[in-house]
């Protein structure tokens, strides 16, 4: 301080001198301490500060640069220093301008940590997960993940550009501090958007616009607040996709109808009556109405009344005799159509349409010109398993043929005998207008095989016709060469009495054989034949009127007779 004095000689410092004296004797200075100092000297590499001090502390001009204070610093201007050291090893007064700020700006930082406050910094570079923020000279890391509410792929915009953060973590120990932008956004977005909300209202009409389009609806934007526009509230007709009705900034006239945890949902659709209130009143079942094609999908096609009013006309309502045609194959989208509602329910909201019932019904015409019992020409239109299906002429019809209708022997073999579009005739046996049904039968134009069997019973005998035989059988017919003869079987046991006999190889496709029915059963067209039977009745028949093994004839001889003038075993 002497030497203050002797560079101050004037009279006008001296009381200044004196008050600052007894200022400095005053205080007391510990390491560690941030104190005021006042600058006496800058040059080119140092700024000489003293505080009341025996000596001078000098401090680095570069320590100034960096806060790019330097223009600011004079002499006889105060700032705040930092004393690391009273004395140094040549008892010199360590200080550090830019220490004293990193202290004073890590306080503040405590503060704003505690107090939740918002702090303003620089992103200055990027590091491992995030970026590096300087915020008044102190370094503080700032996540990848805290930068913006939005992902964005760069942040060239925000490099050493002013920020403003708020600190999420501060580790004293460690000197760690750790901040969020993206704490600061959703902060304003939830002030903004609470101020919003609360003057928003269930049933209020407004405009939005579309911020974006999605599967199950689309985001509107109302004046800050995102609003959902559900699709089953975009229209009362059926949307098959939200993009088909509306657009990416696409303004509309929406309703709010729920405001529920801070999330807005909107409708379209609410600013019209409901169409199944008083619309549907105009329309009745039976009724015939004009309507446009919708939509058309495999299993049917949906058809609009008016607007909101949509039914289904099914596959099995588009055409007459056709149960699963596509309906791509008779109606395309807006095409103009009369239909017949069937059914409305209202609870279900669903309209059941019918586009055949507008169409002549061909099964009036059937009915008329090809009664039960009339016979026709068709042409085979399809074969599936179990049947094929033919075109009824001059008439929109298809009968169906069931296999057991093909030939009387019921054999599903029998469809291999026909392709499409071959001409067959047949005969109508059934028509089901309820079920719009034909049924056909080819075999109904010839005889039926098993009459032969009639006013016959068990124990007659017949003669039928070898067709075939097997290692255990032999297949036999009434008719000799038609094929339109009874077939049956006869089992091996029931070929003859001896089992040296009972060979189906004895047997030649044409011999004749006289057998006796053992079975008859009418309903089901079964019968049962035996060679076998007969021969144990004509042994009995014999014993009976040439004599008995008693009387000392052995049954070979009584048989010779007998056997001589009939052989039951074949005749060619």
């Amino acid at each position: 301080m002497e030497n203050f004095v002797k560079q101050n000689p004037d009279s006008s410092n001296k009381e200044f001198e004196q008050l600052l004296m007894k200022d400095l004797s005053e205080r007391k200075f510990t390491e560690g301490e941030i104190a005021k100092g006042r600058v006496t000297k800058v040059d080119d590499k140092f700024v000489f500060v003293e505080v009341g001090l025996k000596s001078e502390g000098a401090i680095p001009i570069e320590e100034f640069k960096l806060s790019k204070e330097l223009d600011k610093v004079k002499v006889g201007s105060k700032i705040d220093i930092l004393i690391e050291r009273l004395e140094n090893i040549s008892g010199e007064l360590v200080i550090s301008f830019e220490k004293a700020r990193k202290m004073r700006t890590w306080k503040r930082m405590e503060a704003a940590f505690e107090n939740k406050e918002e702090v303003q910094g620089r992103i200055i570079s990027k590091c491992k997960g995030g970026f590096v923020v300087d915020v008044d000279s102190c370094l503080c890391f700032l996540p990848g993940s805290q930068i913006d509410i939005r992902p964005s792929k760069t942040i060239d915009h925000l490099m050493k550009q002013p920020q403003t953060f708020e600190c999420v973590k501060l580790d004293k120990k460690r000197g760690n501090i750790v901040l969020s932008r993206r704490a600061v956004q959703e902060r304003k977005r939830n002030e903004s958007r609470d101020e919003i909300l609360s003057k928003l209202k269930e049933g209020q009409i407004l405009d939005g616009t579309v911020k974006s389009v999605v599967d199950w609806g689309a985001f509107l934007d109302l004046d800050g607040i995102d609003a959902l526009l559900h699709i089953t509230d975009m229209s009362w007709s059926r949307v098959n996709k939200p993009s088909e009705l509306v657009s990416v900034s696409q303004t509309l006239k929406v309703k709010i109808t729920k405001i529920e945890n801070g999330k807005v949902s909107v409708s379209v659709k609410a600013l019209t009556p409901d169409p199944y209130v008083e619309a549907i009143k105009k329309y009745k079942v039976k009724g015939v109405y004009k309507a446009t094609i919708s939509k058309v999908a495999e299993y049917g096609a949906f058809a609009t009344l008016e607007s909101g009013l949509e039914g289904l006309i099914h596959q099995t309502e588009l055409q007459w005799g056709k149960k699963n045609i596509s309906a791509r194959k008779v109606l395309s989208t807006s095409q103009q159509v009369d239909v017949e509602i069937l059914e409305i329910d209202k609870e279900k909201r669903r309209i059941s349409l019918s586009y055949k019932n507008t169409l002549p019904n061909p099964w009036t015409k059937m009915e008329k010109d090809y009664p039960v019992g009339a016979e026709f020409e068709g042409t085979v239109n399809s074969i599936s398993d179990f049947g094929i299906f033919i075109s009824v002429p001059n008439v929109e019809v298809q009968g169906l043929v069931h296999y057991k209708d093909l030939s009387w022997s019921e054999n599903p073999e029998a469809l291999s005998k026909y392709k499409k579009n071959q001409k067959v005739k047949c005969k109508v046996v059934e028509i089901d207008l309820q079920k719009e049904k034909l049924r056909c039968s080819i075999r109904a134009l010839t005889k039926d095989p098993f009459d032969f069997f009639k006013g016959k019973k068990a124990k007659d005998i017949i003669t039928v016709f070898v067709k075939d035989t097997t290692e255990n059988s032999i297949n036999v017919s009434t008719l000799k060469n038609d094929e339109n003869g009874f077939v049956t079987t006869i089992k091996r046991n029931q070929i003859a009495v001896e089992k040296e006999d009972a060979r189906p190889s004895r047997f030649s496709r044409g011999d004749k054989i006289d057998s006796m029915i053992t079975e008859i059963d009418f309903e089901k067209r079964k019968i049962a034949l035996s060679i076998k039977a007969l021969e144990e009745q004509m042994n009995k028949e014999a014993v009976k009127k040439y004599g008995s093994q008693d009387s000392g004839a052995s049954l070979g001889d009584i048989l010779g007779k007998v056997l001589k003038k009939k052989k039951p075993k074949s005749k060619k």
